[in-house]
């Protein structure tokens, strides 16, 4: 489980495909206190870290993954927002995040406004999934909060900090993100759904 607090960024600096799936290799601050076995949210993709070097970290992505959420379109260099596990004896300070992306979302509007950001983001809604006002949503694996929601749209503001130590400094019009929905919100849509 993890809060949607990212705590670095990560570094893509080796992708290697193995038949349906992609190993992805991390350069980041704290990959020397990583171990092999272990959760990291990449994106807000759980992934498991199967090998550890010279400060960098592998994961792989198996097809289901990829098929799932923008992990597939990396590229050497680019950024991924990196979280561990939840300490339980620790503060959630974001929101209940599986690390299980439901789908991924367009961003169709983005604006600098005086002194934070808002960003629009577009997905399909055929899965029944939804937002609401004020409501929680892990965009790329950050805990956000939900403005302007809509049946297959929904925005959110960024504050500075998140804004500088997040990747999403690199998204514009266009970028493909992950998104989670929040857990309570998708069981009662479930149960409406009975």
């Amino acid at each position: 489980m993890f809060t949607g607090i990212i705590e670095t960024l990560g570094l893509i600096t080796d992708l290697r495909h193995d038949q349906g799936n992609l190993h992805i290799t991390v350069e980041s601050s704290i990959a020397a206190e990583l171990k092999i076995d272990q959760s990291v949210a990449h994106n807000g993709v759980c992934l498991t870290v199967i090998a550890l070097a010279d400060g960098k970290h592998t994961v792989t992505a198996i097809e289901e993954t990829l098929s799932k959420t923008n992990l597939g379109l990396l590229k050497t260099g680019d950024l991924v927002n990196l979280e561990r596990c939840m300490q339980m004896n620790a503060r959630l300070d974001g929101h209940i995040v599986q690390g299980h992306v439901d789908q991924t979302a367009t961003c169709i509007a983005y604006k600098e406004l005086d002194g934070s950001w808002e960003y629009t983001f577009e997905y399909d809604s055929v899965n029944g999934n939804v937002t609401v006002e004020k409501g929680s949503i892990c965009v790329n694996g950050i805990s956000l909060t939900v403005v302007n929601a809509r049946n297959n749209s929904f925005s959110v503001a960024i504050i500075p900090y998140t804004f500088e130590h997040t990747n999403l400094q690199h998204v514009r019009e266009g970028s493909v993100v992950n998104l989670e929905f929040d857990i309570i919100g998708k069981y009662v849509a479930r149960l409406m759904q009975r």
